[in-house]
């Protein structure tokens, strides 16, 4: 399957360790090769960076590595395709419009029986049940919220018996952002981590890279990270249960959904 790495922080902050370490998933330490990709925020605009190739030998992630673009809002993968050939237009994440916002998607796992969703006026561009499933979950907000709503837990309670109709036809582990969210669902493995001060150092598990974060941060500053796996060895990860949402918002847990699965009921 893919793995998925997402960033939600309080001022503009850069990916590129927790990036290194994904990186060498794409084809040294793991076996997704199929492809890769990376979506910062700024501000209303989203820049997207992707390559059909593993990552780890991608000359385009050697350059997102070494570029410290900061953002607010990141959400990347890297692919094992099951669903869809290799190519540019099957390689996530996936970006669309709606209310006026750029959503981005991200998918690890695979779904049966996704062919019947329908979508609406949201084609899916490529042949994978991932970006089949992003365009029925825009399709059903759009139907249920013409404008985006003034109380935002409406939508997320919304989206939240969405994924739990996704959970039901296979894996579904998903990252999902507007630039001021971002929205995890667990089905399987998700794991999240919030740095704040005081800061320590981290080390990555795939690579021999450690970093002091109190060298990097001031006393305010508030991230939080999500991935498939733990990307270091010497912190604390939170593993999400299955049905379970997350909404982060500046580095900020906002809301926790959890199904009836969790519940006991």
């Amino acid at each position: 399957m893919c793995e998925l790495l997402g960033m939600s922080a309080n001022v503009p902050t850069d990916i590129c360790f927790s990036f290194s370490g994904l990186v060498q998933r794409g084809g040294r330490t793991g076996p997704h090769v199929d492809g890769w990709g990376i979506t910062f925020y700024e501000g209303k605009g989203c820049r997207t960076f992707k390559d059909p190739v593993a990552c780890a030998q991608s000359r385009i992630a050697k350059l997102v590595q070494e570029y410290p673009i900061k953002s607010c809002a990141v959400v990347s993968h890297i692919r094992q395709a099951n669903r869809g050939s290799v190519a540019l237009e099957n390689t996530h994440p996936f970006t669309r419009e709606l209310w006026g916002r750029y959503w981005t998607f991200a998918h690890n796992g695979q779904l049966t029986d996704y062919e019947s969703l329908v979508c609406g006026h949201f084609e899916p561009v490529g042949q994978t049940d991932s970006e089949k499933a992003f365009c029925w979950l825009l399709n059903q907000l759009s139907a249920r919220f013409p404008v985006f709503p003034s109380v935002p837990d409406e939508l997320f309670q919304f989206l939240a018996s969405l994924c739990n109709q996704l959970m039901a036809k296979g894996v579904f582990n998903m990252l999902l952002s507007d630039g001021e969210f971002l929205i995890t669902y667990c089905t399987t493995n998700l794991h999240t981590i919030t740095r704040r001060a005081p800061f320590g150092q981290a080390k990555l598990i795939d690579d021999d890279v450690t970093v002091d974060f109190q060298q990097e941060t001031t006393p305010d500053d508030v991230v939080t990270v999500i991935a498939t796996q733990p990307l270091t060895n010497n912190e604390s990860w939170i593993k999400m249960a299955k049905g379970e949402m997350k909404v982060f918002r500046l580095g900020e847990l906002i809301v926790s959904l959890e199904t009836e699965i969790n519940q006991g009921a």
